[in-house]
């Protein structure tokens, strides 16, 4: 019975040296068809890491041949295949460059735009990622309208459009968080003049009023009346598009006390002058 398991050990062990070896002589040939079968060969079974290399290693021996643009392709594929889409998309970007007719040239554009959207962050972090995977895509749906990876571009674009007004909005509404309410209200202002589509419109529009209400209320009393018409206007344009809000109550709850308070200070002053 051990002979029998040192007999299996040793076979397994000289299979996986022979497998070395046959891997260190393709690399090390110079023999394009070795190793464009060899390449081919690591890639149906899967070792894609392998195939990879070897294609790679090819780039150069196969310049000027049938086999280039083929060789280009599958050295990004594999990479794909493997899970480094950072190399898959340098090595598919320069294929769709060099060869735009090429019959691989479709898939080559949307498995880009995927490691592209593979290499973008949550919404908190930088979004330079997220702009570019973008205009790939961009140019990609408009190019292609009949293509099968249409509507997976549309729900990509969909998903990076959420985490750009996000970004946008959480940004501005920080300085809200830290009770500046003037800089507050600008900053919130200013998301829908860059973007007045923006998901988060009517957030945005309701801390726009939150932030006025506070700095009013947080004013000197000279400047609180002539400070609170910002509210107010703030308040008539946020009930005019969402007049069914969930902030609906709390808004009016405020426009409320303000009526009083405008009410109390005019009786004060008429009870002054006479």
């Amino acid at each position: 019975m051990r002979i029998n398991s040192i007999i299996i050990l040793l076979a397994v062990a000289f299979l996986q040296f022979s497998c070395a070896g046959y891997y260190d002589t393709v690399m090390k040939s110079n023999d394009v068809d070795l190793k464009y079968k060899a390449a081919h060969e690591y890639f149906q079974k899967g070792k894609y890491k392998k195939a990879a290399d070897i294609f790679d290693n090819l780039n150069l021996l196969v310049q000027g041949l049938p086999q280039e643009d083929t060789v280009t392709y599958y050295h990004g594929l594999s990479n794909y295949r493997y899970g480094d889409y950072e190399t898959a998309e340098t090595s598919l970007a320069k294929f769709i460059e060099v060869y735009p007719r090429s019959p691989f040239i479709e898939e080559a554009k949307y498995l880009r735009i995927d490691c592209l959207y593979r290499g973008t962050y949550r919404y908190e972090l930088d979004q330079t990622p997220t702009r570019k995977a973008m205009m790939v895509i961009s140019e990609f749906m408009y190019d292609n309208p009949g293509s099968k990876y249409y509507p997976v571009c549309q729900e990509m674009m969909k998903d990076l459009m959420e985490r750009l007004e996000r970004k946008s909005f959480e940004s501005a509404k920080i300085y809200y968080t830290m009770e500046d309410y003037k800089a507050s209200r600008y900053a919130l202002k200013n998301v829908l003049k860059e973007n007045s589509e923006n998901q988060y419109r009517e957030d945005v529009l309701y801390y726009v009023a939150m932030s006025s209400y506070k700095y009013a209320f947080n004013s000197i009393e000279e400047k609180k009346k002539e400070r609170y018409l910002d509210f107010v206007d703030d308040y008539y344009n946020f009930i005019s598009e969402y007049p069914e809000s969930k902030y609906r109550k709390e808004l009016d709850g405020l426009f409320a006390k303000i009526e009083h308070y405008t009410i109390k200070t005019e009786q004060e002053k008429t009870e002054e002058t006479e």
